[in-house]
């Protein structure tokens, strides 16, 4: 086994202990190790000559997110915030520990680190390319269910922002996306707005 091999084991032995469960094709997944499954077939897909680097990022993206949970910081937009810059700091920690104990260098280290805190986004090609991958996977698997939670202007304001994170190229990767007519529908509301 080489060292991406056993850093993806090591990051899936973590996310395997998500207590929160994701029922797919009929199996019930711990749901970010389903997650991280998805950031790393999408990563294959889209960009099948990715980094190491990009790869790990990818695979640890999510890395025990549910230590930190959305309900422990205020439930505005600062609070919104806040949780999403701890956690990036969080994954960057939990991914280091890992990727220590697999032996990477300190370059590659600070290179997954780098993209986990989604840093120079827009100027960064890894950054971008992550960043890309992200918003795919969030259209192809997460979209509708998080459609049916919230109101269609939410959902739309949403959309348009994630569009906006995107490159060119992710954008016309999500037009090529299998997506139901309503969610179709939706997307189509927030481009044309």
């Amino acid at each position: 086994m080489n060292r991406l091999e056993k850093a993806f084991e090591l990051f899936d032995e973590e996310n395997s202990m998500d207590p929160n469960k994701e029922d797919f094709n009929g199996k019930m997944y711990p749901k970010e190790l389903l997650y991280s499954m998805r950031m790393t077939d999408k990563l294959n897909e889209y960009a099948p000559d990715a980094s190491d680097s990009l790869k790990l990022a990818a695979r640890c993206q999510h890395i025990c997110r549910w230590k930190i949970p959305r309900e422990s910081y205020d439930m505005d937009r600062t609070g919104y915030l806040r949780w999403r810059n701890e956690l990036k700091k969080f994954h960057a920690e939990e991914a280091s520990k890992i990727l220590e104990k697999v032996g990477y260098s300190d370059e590659t280290i600070s290179q997954v680190r780098f993209l986990l805190q989604k840093k120079q986004l827009k100027k960064s090609g890894d950054t971008q390319l992550l960043e890309d991958v992200i918003c795919l996977v969030f259209l192809e698997h997460y979209f509708e269910p998080f459609a049916l939670r919230h109101s269609e202007e939410k959902v739309i304001g949403i959309l348009q922002k994630t569009w906006g994170k995107m490159s060119e190229k992710g954008q016309k990767a999500a037009l090529g996306l299998t997506l139901s007519k309503k969610s179709l529908s939706i997307l189509n509301k927030a481009l044309e707005a």
